[in-house]
């Protein structure tokens, strides 16, 4: 069952708790709107803190303890003087927007809500769930834009030894991702390496992708068209249907429409030809 339905259904109803989608991830909820999600798949607050350097294990360890009960643990980092509280709603919006690209639309077999469940840091930010869904869809969109294929998201990320350019522009994730590529981890684990968000580094490695910097999987070779039929022997071309009515020859090429389908296909083809060029 895809947990996006349920998800709507607990929303409607202004349901208090966690929703577990088994192994895959938990998403929190108060009163009906997201407040936090986690992904197996994506870094959470506690690995992004930890990774940066502002908190040590131990202290995350202490912190979670200490604040499991009460479930105020963001507002004991803040009074610690762990990090402000503008950096922690940030850290929040950041992980949640993440682990929410990553875990919904995926089949889960048996989502199981549990009514009251809370989040050890405590609620930080809200979330309205359809305006999740849309940023979803906006995110992925961009991903396609970067580059149009998601075999690169389950790849290790392997760069090239040589580029044709004389110049390289790289933005500081870029650097980070290809400092720690070793050709054997994926993006979401070189995420979790470096203390990124998910979604951030595999759009920068379709970027880099996109940018010849990466080694990339070959393209499917191209369908071979099907053999057109033998004439037969003094047999004569048929005539066209309507020639001898006066009616308007069909004619043999593919009709061109205005199907936005087809729009958006010549306009990839022409920004490729642009960059290729």
């Amino acid at each position: 069952m895809p947990i996006d339905d349920v998800l709507s259904e607990l929303a409607e109803s202004r349901a208090t708790g966690a929703l577990k989608a088994g192994r895959s991830g938990t998403v929190y909820l108060s009163r009906g709107r997201v407040c936090y999600v986690e992904c197996a798949r994506t870094p959470t607050v506690e690995e992004l803190l930890t990774a940066s350097g502002r908190l040590t294990l131990s202290g995350m360890r202490t912190a979670r303890q200490t604040a499991a009960a009460t479930a105020d643990g963001g507002d004991l980092l803040v009074r610690r003087g762990v990090l402000s509280r503008g950096e922690l709603q940030l850290c929040v919006l950041g992980a949640t927007l993440d682990a929410s690209f990553f875990l919904f639309g995926a089949n889960v077999p048996k989502p199981k809500f549990r009514e009251g469940d809370r989040h050890w840091l405590g609620i930080h930010w809200f979330f309205d769930v359809p305006g999740l869904f849309r940023e979803c869809h906006r995110r992925r969109a961009r991903l396609d834009r970067a580059w149009p294929s998601a075999e690169l998201d389950s790849r290790p990320v392997v760069p090239v030894r040589r580029i044709r350019s004389q110049h390289v522009v790289l933005t500081a994730l870029q650097w980070e991702i290809l400092l720690n590529a070793d050709a054997e981890t994926t993006p979401a684990e070189l995420a979790k390496r470096i203390g990124r968000p998910a979604y951030t580094t595999l759009l920068a490695v379709r970027e880099m992708a996109a940018a010849g910097l990466l080694e990339c999987p070959e393209p499917p070779p191209p369908e071979k068209p099907p053999d057109l039929p033998k004439r037969v022997a003094g047999s004569a071309p048929r005539a066209a249907a309507g020639a001898g009515d006066g009616g308007r020859a069909r004619s043999s090429y593919p009709e061109i429409s205005g199907d936005p389908t087809d729009v958006n296909l010549l306009i990839r083809l022409r920004n490729a030809l642009e960059a290729f060029q």
